[in-house]
C-alpha cells in the first residue's frame, strides 16, 4: 500500500504563543492529516472551523500542505483556540476555548470513511459514541492521549487498528503494562510514547521499542502527533516495526525544531474573553450523541 488513505476526524485548534503574538494550526486529528501526508498518504480531515481569522488560518493551511478539506465544515460561532505561555522556559496551557470543533460525523463523511483505509480520531474528539459506526467502516486509529483509564480502554481498545498512548511518565515496565491491557482488550497495535525515553509497539504480542533522537528541542508541540501519524502510515504500507519506530522516532525530533505543531503562523486574532482552564472544559464538555443509526454498518436513518 504505496499512498495510504488516511481521514482525520474531529479536534482542531489554533495554538496561540501570547510571547509571540501569533496563532499555529494544530490540533490532534488537525496534526495528523498534515503530517500524515508528509509522510506520503493521500489524506482527508473533517472538522468544523468559524468564518473567523482562525478558521481562514486553518483551512489556508491545510490547503497549503495538500490535505482534501472537502469534509472541513464552516459553521456559526468561533473556532477553537488555546492559549500557551512560558515559565521557566517551558511552555504551559493558559487557557482555551473549544469554540465549534466538537461535532459528529454526517453520512457524507461516513460515506467517505468507508473509502478510507484508516480514519484516525481521539479522545480530544469526544466522538466515542461513533467508534464502533467508524470501525465497521475501516481501520481505526485512535490517540488515547493521557487516558490511561481501564474502563475507557475496555470500551475503545476491540474497535482499534492503532491505539495510541502518552505515557511520558511512566517506566518501561509501565508502559508495557499498559499496552497489553490494550492489546488484550483487542486493540491490533498499540504504541506508548515517552517523550525523551522513546516509544514501544505492541503487534500480536511482539514488542519493538526505540529510543528518541538526542536533540535540544525549539518546541515540543506536534511531536506526538507526528509519532502516530508516522507509525499508522508505517503500519498500512506494511513496514517492519523496527524500521517504522525508528522513522517516526526521527520525524518527532524534526517536529521540535520549528515552532508550532506543523507551522503557518498568523497573527494572534481570538477572543481572550471566552478562554476557560483546561479543566473547565473537560467538565463541562458533552460528548458527542450516540448516532440515530439502526445499525453500525447500514447508514441508515432510523
Amino acid at each position: 500500500m504505496p499512498n495510504p488513505l488516511i481521514l482525520s476526524f474531529g479536534d482542531n485548534v489554533v495554538d496561540c504563543y501570547e510571547d509571540q503574538g501569533l496563532m499555529y494550526p494544530g490540533g490532534n486529528c488537525l496534526n495528523h492529516s498534515v503530517f500524515a501526508h508528509r509522510f506520503g498518504a493521500e489524506t482527508f480531515y473533517a472538522g468544523a472551523v468559524a468564518d473567523d481569522p482562525a478558521g481562514r488560518c486553518i483551512r489556508e493551511a491545510l490547503e497549503r500542505e495538500g490535505v482534501d478539506t472537502t469534509r472541513l465544515r464552516t459553521l456559526p460561532g468561533t473556532t477553537a483556540f488555546c492559549v500557551i505561555g512560558t515559565e521557566g522556559g517551558e511552555r504551559v496551557f493558559l487557557g482555551a476555548d473549544l469554540g465549534v470543533s466538537i461535532i459528529g460525523p454526517m453520512l457524507a463523511d461516513l460515506d467517505l470513511m468507508a473509502r478510507m483505509d484508516a480514519v484516525h480520531t481521539g479522545r480530544s474528539s469526544h466522538v466515542d459514541a461513533w467508534i464502533p459506526h467508524i470501525a465497521a467502516r475501516t481501520k481505526l486509529s485512535y490517540d488515547f492521549a493521557t487516558v490511561h483509564d481501564s474502563d475507557r480502554i475496555a470500551r475503545v481498545a476491540p474497535h482499534c487498528f492503532l491505539a495510541s498512548f502518552s505515557g511520558g511518565g511512566l517506566t518501561y515496565d509501565g508502559a508495557s503494562r499498559l499496552a497489553e491491557i490494550a492489546g488484550r482488550a483487542g486493540a491490533r497495535h498499540v504504541l506508548v510514547t515517552r517523550g525523551e525515553n522513546g516509544a514501544i509497539l505492541v503487534s500480536s504480542g511482539q514488542v519493538t521499542e526505540t529510543r528518541a533522537a538526542t536533540i535540544t528541542p525549539l518546541d515540543t508541540l506536534g511531536a506526538g502527533d507526528t509519532f502516530i501519524a508516522r507509525v499508522l502510515v508505517g503500519l498500512l504500507r506494511g513496514e517492519k516495526p523496527v524500521d517504522l519506530l525508528a522513522a517516526a522516532a526521527a520525524e518527532a525530533a524534526h517536529t521540535c525544531s520549528w515552532y508550532g505543531g506543523f507551522g503557518h503562523a498568523e497573527p494572534m486574532e481570538i477572543d481572550l474573553s471566552l478562554s476557560k482552564s483546561v479543566d473547565e472544559i473537560y467538565r463541562i464538555t458533552m460528548p458527542v450523541p450516540a448516532p440515530p443509526f439502526a445499525s453500525c454498518s447500514s447508514g441508515k436513518l432510523q
